[in-house]
């Protein structure tokens, strides 16, 4: 699907080579359900206790006017993306049987990218 944002499509691209050059492999990119949505889906391989299934939220700022990146990911946005990371793992049979959600903040607002990577932020 097409991100109309540009800040937001910048951002997930970046996340996406950060993952990349982490060893995560991408799955699929802007899954959307009716009730949410879910920016990246990618495996670990280097997770402990084997391959692990990862949706990721990617959260990008441009200032700070609205505070970090993270800040914008409070406990009501994380149900529906729960619920769609469900949904996507039970009509995608050959994944991991582990999986677990993580967040990237992305700060554009300086003169150098600042990407920050938040493993399990549901635990």
């Amino acid at each position: 699907m097409k991100i109309s944002n540009p800040t937001a499509r910048l951002g997930e691209d970046k996340a996406c080579e950060f993952l990349k050059r982490k060893g995560y492999k991408i799955i699929e990119r802007n899954f959307r359900r009716g009730y949410g949505e879910l920016d990246i889906i990618a495996t670990d391989p280097s997770a402990r206790g084997g391959q692990v299934l990862v949706f990721v939220e990617v959260k990008t700022r441009s200032s700070d006017n609205f505070g970090t990146p993270f800040d914008a990911i409070a406990p009501w946005k994380l149900r529906p993306l729960i619920k769609t990371a469900q949904f996507y793992k039970m009509t995608h049979k050959n994944l991991p049987e582990q999986m677990r959600i993580d967040a990237i903040g992305i700060d554009i607002s300086g003169s150098e990218l600042k990407i920050e990577h938040i493993e399990n932020i549901t635990s």
